[in-house]
């Protein structure tokens, strides 16, 4: 036997190694593999566990922040409330247009000259007929005493010459000559005054000046500009209107007058004039209505806007300016409605937005055409803080008042 172990080949000698090397890897395959079933099975049940504990960690997050705020709810808006009236409503005719002086020149000479004296002082007030400027008239007073001996020397001849006439020592012809020449002589003196008192250059109405464009010593031709004359006292307001207000527009009607330059201040004026034409380019009426300035302060080239007050619209429902929200899907108000009493009885408020219809708007009010009934209570102020359907409670502070009335002259 011990020979035939020794006598075997190194062949057969690798066989016999693989084959008992593979009988020993066999048998510890069968002993791994329940164990690594068991290891995965433990690590799906700890996932699964895991898993499910966040599920009902999340299930339970929702359920309280649910019950959170189902149980904290936010306090009613304070808000400020406006019910909606009926009024009367004044209704204008509005353009806009300037103002311009009644009596404004600028001071011109008729004849030329040299300035040998000025009166005036930039921007002062003067009177009608007041100097202002003298230019030189020496040479016409020197004609003027030349035509003056001539009217004297004329008188006296004409007087020897009647006298002569009457007793027939000379002959009628002689005396109508020197009639002619006295005539002649005065004309000459009246002609020679308008002249001087051209070159006494004086104001032709009271009112106030303006800068002074001269200086003495200067030479002026005539149509020189001296300085402008203007009467602050009366002024025009000039303005256009649609030609469609022709019905409605009547001279004596009052205009309350505006400036940009005055803000909250209202100047009152009258209609004097309608053009009787219409401006083919624009359909326009022009309008002048004349207005006092008794303080001065608007000035001639002052652009104005100008409303012609006409009968008023009786019984328009009418809301704060504050009321309502514009957008530009239309314009809309939160009206206050009850929805039911709280644990205490009070009635739970809630304000709902409701499209409305506006019109004009004066005053800080505007009128309202569509979309509420008079009695109506809504939401003055506060409207940020509002949503529709939301509860709100009014608060005792009152709502935002419209502007006092504008001041009028």
């Amino acid at each position: 036997m011990d020979g035939e172990r020794m006598a075997t080949t190194p062949a057969e000698a690798l066989i016999r190694d693989r084959t008992l090397r593979g009988r020993g890897d066999t048998g510890r395959t069968t002993t791994r593999r329940p164990r690594t079933i068991r290891w995965i099975i433990i690590v799906g049940l700890l996932l699964a566990v895991v898993l499910g504990g966040l599920y009902e960690f999340n299930r339970f997050r929702e359920q309280a922040i649910a019950t959170f705020f189902a149980n904290n709810r936010p306090p009613p808006a304070k808000i400020s409330a406006a019910d909606v009236t009926t009024e009367s409503v004044p209704r204008f005719a509005t353009g806009i247009g300037s103002v311009t002086a009644i009596h404004q020149v600028t001071i011109n000479p008729e004849v030329g000259g040299r300035v040998i004296k000025i009166f005036f002082e930039p921007g002062a007030a003067v009177k009608a007929d007041d100097p202002l400027v003298q230019l030189n008239d020496a040479p016409d007073r020197g004609d003027l005493a030349n035509y003056q001996a001539q009217a004297r020397w004329a008188e006296t001849t004409l007087q020897r010459s009647s006298q002569l006439a009457q007793r027939q020592f000379e002959a009628r012809e002689t005396v109508d000559q020197k009639q002619s020449q006295l005539d002649q002589a005065r004309a000459q003196i009246i002609k020679t005054e308008a002249v001087i008192a051209q070159k006494l250059i004086r104001a032709p109405f009271s009112g106030q000046l303006g800068t002074r464009r001269i200086e003495v010593g200067q030479y002026l031709t005539p149509g020189a500009a001296i300085v402008t004359l203007t009467d602050l006292s009366m002024l025009y307001a000039n303005f256009t209107l649609p030609s469609q207000m022709r019905p409605e527009i009547v001279v004596g009607q009052r205009v309350d007058v505006t400036a940009d330059a005055f803000p909250g201040h209202t100047f009152a004026a009258e209609i004097t004039t309608i053009e009787p034409q219409v401006s083919a380019d624009t359909r326009t009426m022009t309008v002048q209505a004349t207005m006092r300035n008794p303080d001065n302060s608007l000035l001639p080239g002052m652009f104005v806007n100008a409303a012609v007050v006409l009968p008023p619209k009786a019984d328009v429902m009418v809301l704060p300016e504050t009321a309502v929200d514009y957008t530009l899907y239309g314009d809309s108000v939160y009206v206050i409605r009850e929805d039911g009493q709280d644990a205490n009885g009070h009635p739970i408020l809630k304000a709902m937005r409701t499209p409305i219809k506006t019109g004009a708007r004066v005053g800080g009010k505007v009128e309202i055409l569509q979309g509420l009934q008079p009695g109506e209570r809504v939401v003055a102020a506060g409207q940020v803080k509002v949503q529709s359907g939301a509860q709100v409670a009014i608060s005792d502070s009152p709502g935002p008042q419209p502007p006092a009335a504008l001041t009028r002259n």
